[in-house]
Formats: structure tokens, sequence, C-alpha cells
């Protein structure tokens, strides 16, 4: 068996401390990283519901449109005259 000395011991020590030390680099990357994608995530988001509010918005304004037009009685007689499934 191999005596296990203080110097060996010792360098084993500064190798573990040396990968701890990646390690924590490492994670502090990962954290940057994802801290970024939530950004990116919160970014999309935020464009998703503006979509949402601006189809909102078009639809109201259709919706006046076809009123005043009377488009919508006009599509109801013409649904009474079409095949239903």
């Amino acid at each position: 068996m191999v005596d296990v000395t203080t110097d060996l011991i010792y360098e084993l020590l500064k190798k573990m401390r040396m990968d701890l030390s990646n390690l924590k680099f490492e994670m502090s990357r990962v954290k940057s990283e994802l801290g970024t994608v939530r950004g990116t995530m919160i970014a999309i988001q935020q464009d998703v519901n503006n979509i949402y509010a601006t189809l909102g918005r078009h639809e109201t304004r259709l919706e006046r449109i076809e009123n005043r037009l009377e488009l919508r009685e006009l599509a109801e007689a013409q649904a009474r005259f079409e095949p239903h499934p």
C-alpha cells in the first residue's frame, strides 16, 4: 500500500481546490446565460401580449365596421342558405 504523506494529501487538496474553482467559474457563466435567457423570454412574452392587444383592437374595429356596413346581417341571412355539415 502507498504511504500517505502530507505532501500527497496537499497535492490532492490543491487539485480539488482548482477543480472547485473551475466549477464555480462555470456555474457563474451558466447563471449569467440563464439570466440572459430569462430576459429574452420576458421580452418574448411582452411581444406576445402586445400582439394580443393589437389583435383585440383590430377585432373591435372590424366589428364596428361590419355593423356600420350591415355586413353582419347579410352574412347571417346568407348562412341560412348554406349547407350545414
